[in-house]
């Protein structure tokens, strides 16, 4: 699963609307947002996302270059190949990017509620707050898209367990690619429903992925800000791209497991995590973990920067369009 941006921080470090209706519209224009801004990063990168999860989760007698990778899938599959599963992952991304950042948005005005009360000088979230903000937001956001992104990854993963030669001219036609209806009731009727919980165990220690790029972010911010006393809004991008970057660098080998045990049913007895753990380094070494992680590295930085733009430039007009919802409609 693809992790949501961090809010930045004009957004939240910004005033609570002054009634709860106001701060529900406000959470709401956010999560909105989100999940616009993933709809659109997640389909200018989706065969980023294709190549890495075929790399994650192949054996290691098939391993190759990511150029090969993508060579092979698009002579086995056409280029409608590198977009395989991309329904499913465009439904789970809007979902969510729509429950993290409502929820974010949600714990953000509860700890700013907090700090009016207790008449604390700055409403700003302290570093700590940020992080159970995100923490809380990350977890929610796990337990209900789960099963939207098993079924993305066995629909990417799938031509891994079909033959690598090309079929010749003369060969049988293809057969027709599942979707994602066809793939469910397919789970459903062979491994029953928890198999749409696979993985999710390291799906919640992934939650530790947005904080450590928001925590990294606002290191480096603090840093630039104290050498040249203003940070301009290129370099919030850049540095929001460092920090994702190191972010998923560092929780990689967690994001090769969840991928393997969203697969495992088709390659053998499930193991749980740290079963899965022992297995890759056992079998292929400390490198099995970081397999396909320079498709997917880039994936991430580059759907960040994008998802940042875009979220920005959607709450902002969000937010003009309902300044003139008054105007048009006079309330009685």
């Amino acid at each position: 699963m693809s992790s949501p941006v961090k809010p930045s921080a004009h957004q939240s470090n910004a005033a609570v609307p002054a009634t709860s209706a106001a701060q529900q519209g406000d959470n709401i224009a956010h999560a909105l947002a989100g999940a616009g801004g993933g709809l659109l990063s997640m389909t200018l990168t989706y065969p980023l996302i294709t190549l890495s999860t075929r790399a994650q989760v192949e054996s290691k007698r098939a391993h190759s270059s990511t150029y090969d990778a993508a060579r092979r899938i698009v002579q086995r599959e056409g280029l409608a190949g590198l977009y395989s599963g991309l329904d499913s992952a465009l439904f789970g991304i809007s979902v969510t990017n729509f429950v993290y950042y409502y929820w974010y948005e949600w714990t953000r005005a509860l700890f700013t509620r907090a700090a009016l009360r207790a008449g604390r000088a700055s409403q700003k979230l302290t570093t700590v707050e940020s992080m159970i903000a995100g923490a809380i937001a990350g977890s929610a956001t796990v337990l209900i898209t789960n099963p939207i992104w098993v079924i993305n990854t066995r629909m990417t993963a799938r031509s891994t367990d079909s033959p690598t030669s090309l079929p010749s001219p003369s060969s049988a036609q293809k057969p027709r690619k599942p979707s994602t209806i066809s793939t469910l009731l397919s789970l459903f009727r062979e491994e029953g429903p928890t198999a749409l919980f696979a993985g999710v165990l390291p799906a919640l220690v992934l939650v530790i992925n947005p904080i450590l790029q928001y925590t990294i972010f606002e290191q480096l911010k603090d840093a630039l800000e104290r050498r040249r006393g203003r940070v301009l809004p290129r370099d919030a991008f850049f540095l929001g791209a460092i920090g994702k970057l190191l972010a998923t660098s560092i929780t990689y080998p967690y994001i090769t497991i969840k991928s393997r045990m969203h697969v495992a049913k088709n390659e053998g007895p499930q193991d749980n995590m740290i079963g899965s753990l022992k297995r890759v380094v056992r079998e292929e070494g400390w490198g099995g973990l970081y397999k396909g992680i320079g498709p997917k590295v880039t994936q991430s930085v580059i759907t960040a920067a994008f998802l940042f733009a875009f979220k920005d430039a959607l709450y902002a007009a969000s937010v003009q369009a309902r300044r003139k919802v008054p105007k048009a409609i006079p309330l009685k």
